[in-house]
C-alpha cells in the first residue's frame, strides 16, 4: 500500500516529528491496521530524510511515496486510488 506525501504550509494530516514540516496525504484504500502501519513507516521516512539537512529544505519539494516507488507519481496506487489532484503530483 502506498501513501502520497506533499509538503504544505495550510491544514496539514501529519508533520515532520525532527522539523515540523506539515504534509497532505493521499491514501489507497486501507483497513485501519494497514494505516496505522504506513504512518509509522511514512515518520521513519521522514526522519530519514534529515540524515544530511537539519531543516525542513530535507523533505522533497515535490511529493513523495511511501513506500518509495521508481516510477511517475501520477501512475502511483496512492495518486490513482487517492484522486490525488494535479498540484500534489
Amino acid at each position: 500500500m502506498q501513501v502520497l506525501c506533499k509538503s504544505t504550509e495550510g491544514n496539514s494530516e501529519a508533520q515532520c516529528c525532527i522539523c515540523g514540516q506539515g504534509f497532505v496525504m493521499f491514501w489507497e484504500r486501507q483497513s485501519p491496521a494497514e494505516r496505522a502501519d504506513t504512518l509509522r513507516e511514512m515518520q521513519k521516512t521522514l526522519r530519514n530524510h534529515h540524515r544530511n539537512h537539519p531543516g525542513q529544505q530535507a523533505h522533497p519539494t515535490g511529493g513523495f511515496l511511501v513506500p518509495e516507488w521508481d516510477g511517475p507519481l501520477a501512475f502511483s496506487g496512492a495518486a490513482i486510488l487517492g484522486h490525488a489532484p494535479s498540484w500534489a503530483l
